[in-house]
């Protein structure tokens, strides 16, 4: 399996360093951290896809003006996951499967960009985004976004154990060395995507986490604008905090064998990209 990080998606809050901890200026830069996986016998697999084409052109269509001037979005076609994997001389119909850890605005924001893929993702989190019950819901959730998608595949939140965690296996038409890993809390729905590989496993967490200080060291240390943010978009904020002192441990009693990274951090994944 080869292994490609992405970044499909740039957002540049006020607040600097306040929010990324490394921006000298005005502005914080955070990244979509997306995956693009080439297997052997089951095509090219996505993991997540940050916004799509639809949002780069015409982002007031799906993306809710909160969330444009908060976020301050910047609308580049070359960062789509279409875009990026045309780049590697691929086709959107090469892209036959995609693993969602959920299905806010900037994680599925691509799905529309490849219609022939299967779609994987908790079922609770498809209930969740159907039902938009509040103003929360409505913002994050877009149907706009996926409602004309098919081929959803959603999965129960139980399964074999997993370094501790529970984890569900057997993804339809995947293979075997890619798992969900349930992590309610960011939204109820949420999962981590865990990938089995020559020198042990990836966790990607998706926004279990947002900040590199929160994972990977005895104390949580995270930037006070990222701190605000996760808390304000947590759907369970109690269920978050204990997923993240569970990841924590295990980024401390497994470093070796799962290396952990999140959505949103542009220096964990400039780090993973160079190798």
């Amino acid at each position: 399996m080869i292994i490609h990080h992405l970044n499909c998606g740039c957002m540049c809050p006020l607040g600097g360093a306040l929010y990324d901890g490394f921006s000298k200026g005005v502005h914080a830069h955070l990244a979509c951290h997306c995956l693009l996986l080439e297997t052997q016998r089951h095509g090219l697999v996505l993991v997540d896809t940050g916004f799509g084409t639809t949002d780069m052109r015409q982002p007031r269509q799906n993306i809710p003006a909160f969330f444009r001037l908060l976020n301050n979005i910047q609308h580049r076609e070359s960062l789509t996951a279409l875009a990026q994997v045309k780049a590697l001389g691929f086709q959107a119909e090469d892209v036959r499967h995609i693993v969602l850890t959920h299905l806010d605005f900037d994680h599925a924001g691509g799905l529309t960009d490849f219609p022939q893929a299967q779609i994987h993702l908790l079922q609770r989190e498809i209930d969740t985004a159907q039902q938009r019950h509040s103003w929360l819901t409505r913002e994050r959730y877009r149907p706009g976004q996926w409602q004309a998608v098919s081929g959803w595949q959603g999965y129960a939140a139980e399964g074999e154990q997993w370094f501790g965690f529970d984890a569900v296996t057997a993804l339809r038409g995947l293979p075997p060395e890619i798992l969900l890993i349930p992590l309610a809390g960011h939204t109820l729905g949420h999962a981590g995507v865990a990938i089995q590989h020559s020198d042990g496993w990836l966790l990607h967490g998706g926004d279990a986490w947002f900040y590199r200080g929160e994972i990977g060291q005895p104390e949580r240390h995270c930037t006070p604008g990222l701190r605000f943010y996760q808390w304000m978009m947590a759907m369970d904020n109690g269920a978050r905090r204990v997923n993240q002192q569970r990841l924590r441990e295990l980024a401390l009693t497994q470093g070796k064998e799962v290396r952990l990274f999140c959505s949103h951090d542009a220096q964990e994944l400039r780090a993973l990209q160079e190798g």
